[in-house]
C-alpha cells in the first residue's frame, strides 16, 4: 500500500497534472484541448497524460483521429477506500490499565492513536505517560532520538513528555541513553 500512495503522490506532485486532473474531473478532453487550457505545448500535455495513465487515474478513448482523455473516478474512489481501510483498521483505541484509565485516554487520544495535548492534571497526566511507556521494552536501551521518534509517533512535544517520563520514575537517562524503570519505581497516580 505504501508504494501505491508514494506514487499516486509523486504523480500529483506537479501543478500542470493536478491542473490536467481539474479539467478532467469536469469531463472529457483531448490533448488539444488540454493544452489551450493549460497553455502547453501538446508533447507536455502528453507527457503528464502519460504519468497519469500509468496511475490509472486517467483513461483515453480513440474517436477517428482524435483521443478523448477522461478521468477514472472509480481508480479514486478504490484507492481512497482502501487508503482510509488501511489507516482505521490498524488503530487501537487507546486502552489502560481499568475504566477509569480508559476514559481519560479516549478524552485525550484522537481516533489516529496521536494524543491531543498533555493533560495539566498530574492524576490524567500519569494515565498518559503510563500509555505512552508502551512504546518501550524493559531492559532496552535507546537513544535519545530513538525516545524522540517513539514519543512523536503520538505527540509532537517530545522534549516534554521526555522529561515528564523521567520525572515520574518511568524512564532513566544517563549520557542520552534511556532505559525503562521497573513499574514498581513509577511515582503512583503520576504525582511528580
Amino acid at each position: 500500500m505504501t508504494e501505491t500512495l508514494l506514487a499516486f503522490f509523486k504523480a500529483m506532485a506537479d501543478e500542470s497534472r493536478l491542473r490536467i486532473i481539474g479539467l478532467l474531473a469536469q469531463g472529457e478532453r483531448s490533448v488539444q484541448e488540454l493544452a489551450r487550457a493549460l497553455d502547453l505545448k501538446e508533447p507536455t500535455v502528453s507527457h503528464h497524460l502519460a504519468i497519469l495513465k500509468a496511475q490509472g487515474l486517467v483513461t483515453a478513448r480513440a474517436e477517428g483521429t482524435t483521443r478523448w482523455h477522461a478521468l477514472d473516478l472509480a481508480v479514486l474512489e478504490q484507492l481512497s477506500k482502501r487508503v482510509l481501510h488501511s489507516t482505521t483498521a490498524k488503530v487501537p483505541l487507546p486502552r489502560g490499565g481499568d475504566a477509569a484509565e480508559d476514559k481519560v485516554l479516549q478524552g485525550f487520544v484522537d481516533a489516529d492513536g496521536k494524543l491531543k495535548l498533555i493533560p495539566a492534571s498530574r492524576k490524567k497526566r500519569g494515565v498518559v505517560l503510563r500509555w505512552l511507556m508502551r512504546n518501550f521494552a524493559v531492559g532496552r536501551h535507546y537513544s535519545e532520538a530513538e525516545v524522540n521518534a517513539a514519543i512523536q509517533e503520538r505527540h509532537w512535544d517530545s522534549a516534554t513528555l521526555r522529561r515528564e517520563l523521567i520525572g515520574h520514575r518511568m524512564m532513566a537517562r544517563k549520557d542520552r541513553i534511556y532505559w525503562r524503570l521497573p513499574e514498581a519505581d513509577w511515582k503512583a497516580g503520576g504525582e511528580a
